[in-house]
């Protein structure tokens, strides 16, 4: 499949490149793989499972952030990027289906909201998420936008949601403080919750806590999607410098991180 251009254009390796796709060829790709992972891995109940792909309403006012595997041809990693100016459109945030928002869309900036973050099974281990998180952070500091926003899915374990142990798990730190909590509107059911330690915080979710990102209270339970939610907040505003340190070590000072921007975008 032939690649396309894009406003972000990532190389850590050569294996691996990220960069927007604009074709439909690659949304489609790309939305195939999320039904591989959230259907057919997590057992969510889509309304598109006859057609083996994932999408909504949303797909078509995001940009798509794809992973793709120069070796074997194919996208092995994802999310999709949703711009404030692009949910004032649509008329809201994927997240506001699911909490309560008001205390957090009225601090002062904008916005950028990441969802359907997925990684192909067999690329699970740290490349693909580290590749992947380079070029959301050089998006979103290129957008000059102030805060990432979203939904963090946490898997049930075998006895269902160890919610007490994954609060338990998460540093003091990165919990929002009261002026920034929010509702969910759908809370765990008792019968979902278990006292044992099972759930763990997922590589993802570790990912925005060593930049800063919030919890910002209760989970949201996703019956379709079979998974509590989190709703995280992640502060920009000293970001910069965390990445550079993380994410560019790797790059050599001659080398072009980012390929050509495409007119009207960003």
């Amino acid at each position: 499949m032939k690649r396309v251009d894009a406003e972000i254009h990532v190389k850590p390796t050569k294996r691996l490149e990220c960069f927007i796709a604009n074709s439909e060829a690659l949304i489609r790709e790309a939305q195939a793989l999320r039904f591989r992972v959230f259907a057919k891995e997590m057992g969510a109940k889509l309304e598109t499972e006859s057609e083996g792909l994932d999408y909504d309403e949303f797909d078509s006012f995001c940009d798509h952030l794809v992973v793709y595997d120069n070796l074997n041809n194919k996208i092995v990693g994802y999310t999709r990027l949703l711009k404030q100016t692009r949910a004032g459109q649509l008329g809201r945030f994927y997240s506001q289906s699911e909490f309560h928002l008001d205390k957090v869309l009225d601090l002062p900036g904008h916005f950028l909201e990441i969802g359907r973050t997925c990684v192909d099974p067999d690329y699970r281990g740290g490349a693909v998420l580290t590749t992947l998180w380079s070029a959301l952070v050089q998006y979103a500091l290129e957008g000059q936008f102030n805060y990432l926003l979203g939904c963090a899915s946490i898997t049930p374990g075998p006895s269902g949601f160890a919610v007490d142990a994954v609060y338990r798990a998460i540093d003091p730190k990165n919990i929002a403080p009261a002026s920034l909590q929010v509702k969910p509107k759908i809370q765990i059911p008792d019968r979902l919750r278990c006292k044992r330690d099972e759930s763990g915080i997922p590589p993802l979710l570790k990912a925005y806590f060593r930049f800063g990102a919030m919890v910002c209270g209760e989970p949201c339970w996703d019956e379709d999607f079979n998974c509590m939610d989190l709703f995280i907040l992640l502060p920009l505003d000293q970001l910069q410098e965390r990445y550079s340190k993380h994410y560019m070590r790797g790059y050599s000072a001659n080398e072009n991180v980012y390929a050509e921007k495409i007119p009207g975008t960003l």
